[in-house]
């Protein structure tokens, strides 16, 4: 999202509806606790941060130690997006818990939060690419997951996301269940996208097109990569390469795979080739060749045309010809 864009939505008419200046609540963040942590140890803190303000020197901090079962799905989109990007022909990039921060006019952080992963389409130039989000005056990623394996970002840290202007939100309940996760949070994940101003959930992913949100859920939380997981990453990579006019070839890594399919595919058209040739000649001279002729004399590798043709016509079997390809081949 291009800094023009979320000026506009952080406009001083839009400051009321700014979440940021209500009072902070542990119970608006369920699944954390509220940890002090001052403002000059902020940018050194480790741990998992929901969210961060200065005002109060407090962090929403997650309960739960990290798992698996927490962490899967966000490392699972990066995986998936770099097979949507080699269907496009383009690369994205995802930058995992980076901060998402809001500055004051010191240059200080005044609000700090942590997604789960964030996701951009087209990354931003090495020249522009800082060690955080400034939500304030840098790009703002296409994608934003959280992952609600214990916690539940609907109540707070939602609103401050559809506040700070982010374009779409994808929350996702794991097919794993935490402990702590009431019993009427069911497994599935929301698109929620912004439209003025305000998150609408959505069937659909705007940033890619076509994938709905239950396809993104199963991809995220199957263990194994599905049929119709790969149908949809190849469906939308194809998409959203038609739109910008790029495709598979455009991929370096995709295309050196095709490029050396493509080689093999000629040297076995080759060999085959020359194969049907040498079985001819034989048949001409009354030498019938066996089922496993083909596959033997692929063995013999790339010999010249004279030393072929010349055993075909001295030889008297299949096994000849065979042993005098391979004393030429050996010599």
């Amino acid at each position: 999202m291009t800094k023009a864009a979320h000026a506009a939505v952080r406009s001083p008419g839009n400051e009321r509806h700014d979440p940021e200046h209500a009072p902070l609540d542990a119970s608006d963040f369920p699944g954390c606790r509220p940890l002090r942590i001052p403002r000059e140890a902020i940018e050194d803190y480790e741990g998992r941060v929901e969210y961060w303000e200065a005002r109060t020197e407090t962090a929403m901090v997650v309960r739960e130690p990290t798992t698996s079962y927490h962490e899967r799905p966000s490392h699972r989109l990066s995986r998936l997006a770099g097979f949507i990007a080699a269907a496009r022909g383009s690369a994205m990039e995802a930058y995992g818990t980076t901060d998402l921060v809001r500055f004051d006019a010191r240059g200080k952080p005044r609000v700090l939060a942590q997604a789960d992963q964030i996701l951009y389409l087209h990354p931003p130039p090495p020249e522009e690419l800082q060690p955080r989000v400034d939500i304030d005056g840098g790009s703002l990623p296409d994608v934003v997951l959280e992952v609600d394996y214990s916690t539940d970002v609907r109540v707070r840290k939602l609103p401050l996301y559809e506040a700070w202007g982010f374009p779409e939100v994808w929350v996702d309940v794991p097919d794993a269940r935490a402990r702590r996760r009431p019993r009427s949070r069911v497994s599935a994940l929301t698109v929620h996208v912004l439209e003025g101003g305000s998150f609408r959930a959505a069937r659909t992913s705007r940033a890619f097109p076509g994938w709905t949100a239950e396809e993104i859920h199963r991809a995220l939380n199957e263990h194994t990569m599905s049929a119709a997981t790969e149908a949809a990453l190849h469906r939308v990579g194809t998409a959203l390469g038609a739109a910008e006019g790029t495709g598979p070839d455009d991929d370096p890594w995709l295309r050196r795979h095709r490029d050396e399919g493509r080689a093999e595919g000629r040297a076995e058209g080759r060999s085959a080739a020359r194969c049907k040739t040498v079985a001819a000649l034989l048949e001409a001279r009354g030498i019938r060749t066996t089922p496993a002729f083909g596959d033997r004399f692929a063995d013999l590798g790339e010999l010249p045309e004279s030393d072929l043709v010349g055993a075909a016509l001295r030889c008297e079997s299949e096994a000849e010809f065979l042993e005098l390809c391979g004393e030429k081949r050996q010599g």
